[in-house]
């Protein structure tokens, strides 16, 4: 569990710094350099990653089980993940959806999390799923009163929206027949 924590303490602490020092990101880049400041980041990150992955893995031996979701809520859980992968294409493909959402990055980490809560009740599950979901949301409301940070993507394009609906529905469908079990163990549909 200790792992689990330090990841999700280095990973959504390095990407709440524009949250809790908006300004932070700035300065040091203008004393370092762009490289340094995203040498520094992407270490920080890769490390709490790689924590959250084991440190998640290891709670899934000796799960404490705080509550036990209802079978046709894993239902409810792979409609609420049907336009996630979507909205991640529309963070980096800019038209109609990535303008209508505004920050289509959070939403879809916000739907990923709350449908991960709904169908799985461990405490491993509680503590990533909850962490992210309440980073998300605290990230959103930073950006009412901050800038974002530029998003390095495609140009933008009629052809966006379409790309990113295309290839969203490609991923599901991918990761509910196969990736999801690849990657993590676990099978989306039995």
């Amino acid at each position: 569990m200790a792992l689990l924590i330090l990841g999700l303490i280095l990973f959504l602490g390095t990407h709440s710094i524009s949250i809790v020092k908006p300004g932070l990101r700035t300065s040091v880049v203008e004393r370092f350099g762009v490289p340094a400041w995203q040498g520094v980041y992407a270490i920080f990150s890769l490390v709490g990653f790689v924590l959250i992955v084991n440190g998640y893995d290891a709670t899934r031996d000796a799960p404490i089980v705080l509550y036990d979701p209802p079978t046709w809520m894993k239902h409810i859980t792979l409609l609420l993940m049907l336009p996630v992968f979507t909205f991640l294409f529309a963070a980096y493909l800019p038209g109609r959806i990535q303008s209508a959402v505004k920050h289509p990055m959070l939403l879809a980490v916000k739907i990923w999390a709350l449908a991960h809560l709904l169908a799985n009740g461990n405490l491993g599950d509680v503590l990533l799923f909850g962490s992210f979901l309440a980073w998300a949301v605290a990230d959103r409301i930073s950006l009412k009163r901050r800038a974002g940070p530029p998003v390095q993507g495609a140009p933008p394009s009629k052809v966006n929206d379409a790309i990113a609906v295309v290839g969203g529905l490609v991923l599901y469908v991918l990761f509910i027949f196969w990736l999801h079990h690849a990657l993590f163990g676990v099978a989306p549909i039995h």
